[in-house]
């Protein structure tokens, strides 16, 4: 099964962060990546910019509005996403835990529909 897993965590834990830990960080993100291609569970991985970069879309009424960025009721942001390949949710689980910015913040894992099978099933 195919999960994403991703990377939550406060701008300012990392804008507080000294360039030696940052690039400590960045050492560590990128030989986590190394891991998971030999272990074969990395599909695809990418940092995002900034939340200021982000734009929100919309549509309501089937007009359409963009608003200057994300939309989000929380200090949280997102700020990468991991594409795995895991045999259950445990073992997602286990992958996204090893992720580095875990530490800072908060790593979401969530499962991927596969719509090659057909529809969807509801979900409660």
């Amino acid at each position: 099964m195919r999960y994403l897993c991703q990377v939550w965590f406060e701008p300012s834990v990392l804008e507080r962060m000294t360039n030696e830990e940052k690039q400590t960080l960045d050492r560590d993100s990128a030989a986590y990546d190394r891991d998971l291609e030999a272990s074969g569970h990395m599909i695809h991985a990418e940092a995002l910019q900034k939340p200021g970069a982000a734009v929100t879309v919309k549509i309501r009424n089937s007009e359409m509005s963009v608003t200057d960025g994300p939309y989000a009721e929380t200090k949280e942001q997102l700020g990468g996403f991991i594409l795995i390949e895991a045999k259950d949710l445990n073992d997602a689980i286990r992958v996204a835990a090893g992720i580095p910015l875990a530490r800072y913040g908060s790593i979401e894992v969530r499962p991927i529909h596969d719509f090659k099978n057909g529809l969807r099933e509801a979900t409660p």
